[in-house]
């Protein structure tokens, strides 16, 4: 039974008060999932740490050419920046996905990452970016790649009852860069999706200095493909090469039937035409021409 909801000023005071919880206090942002799991008693949580006071939480800010994300900031922040539209694209189409508008104002971007869903819009697209996660604990601070914070499906290696994701951090992309979202669903609003791809390129004279293809949900979170990834790695920009690498990410795929999601026969259909789309859209952006 939830008995106390404390609004920290400070990260130390956030960490403190999940300490002084006993393995029974919780952080929250958003709230959008952690609240419904608590009314439905699939979590439990008898204290609340709300971190949407704590200042520099809600920002989005550029610095070194690094891009930082609080753990306040909302998918509907991201959807509208200005920096996250022209440095970062992918995520701003990503998080325009999510849900209906109302969600989009509440939901936090670092709440998609944690609750470790694997198609996760906004997570998608911060693998592809080479996101990582800044983690706060009373031992100190570390940085982990978002893509490694995936212990399987709905559960993060990270410890909720100790540890804190303060802000997510990328490079913002560069003029021979681009990136791609694809998302295939049911429908246009509140559906979840049956399949979602993003995409980053690099170009250099046409050819792919390298490439980052995430496909979900085909396996416990996102899911590099690599195989697609190395077939693109030097390779000429050219319509056959992204067949093959389309083709490549099918064959490292491994989605279930799901009566929400599709069969994995039609989904493992559709995913190298997302694929093949993305990485034809972030050619483009980057500059590039097949």
């Amino acid at each position: 039974m939830l008995q106390d909801y404390l609004i920290p000023e400070t990260v130390e005071q956030a960490l403190s008060h999940l300490q002084g919880g006993k393995g029974r206090a919780r952080v929250v942002a958003g709230g959008t999932d952690l609240l419904l799991d608590l009314a439905n008693g699939k979590k439990e949580a008898g204290v609340l740490v709300d971190l949407t006071r704590i200042p520099g939480l809600q920002e989005i800010t550029l610095e070194d050419d690094l891009i930082r994300l609080g753990a306040a900031v909302t998918h509907n922040q991201v959807a509208k920046s200005k920096l996250i539209q022209e440095k970062a694209s992918v995520l701003a189409r990503a998080a325009r996905s999510v849900g209906s508008l109302q969600i989009r104002n509440t939901a936090t971007v670092v709440g998609n990452v944690v609750n470790a869903q694997p198609a996760a819009d906004a997570a998608v697209a911060l693998v592809a970016l080479g996101a990582v996660a800044e983690v706060v604990s009373p031992s100190g601070k570390e940085y982990i790649p978002v893509e490694k914070l995936y212990a399987g499906v709905g559960k993060s290696v990270l410890d909720s009852t100790s540890q804190i994701v303060t802000r997510i951090q990328f490079p913002a992309l560069l003029k021979n860069q681009g990136s791609a979202y694809e998302r295939l669903e049911q429908r246009k609003a509140l559906a979840l999706p049956m399949l979602n791809v993003a995409v980053v390129v690099s170009l250099a004279d046409n050819r792919f200095q390298w490439a980052r293809i995430v496909m979900a949900p085909v396996g416990p979170g996102p899911v590099r493909a690599t195989e697609a990834e190395a077939i693109l790695t030097g390779a000429d920009v050219s319509l056959g090469n992204i067949e093959n690498a389309a083709a490549a990410a099918r064959a490292q795929a491994n989605p279930r039937s799901s009566a929400l999601r599709g069969s994995r026969e039609y989904r493992l259909e559709v995913l190298p035409v997302l694929v093949r789309r993305a990485l034809e859209a972030a050619v483009v952006r980057a500059g590039g021409n097949c």
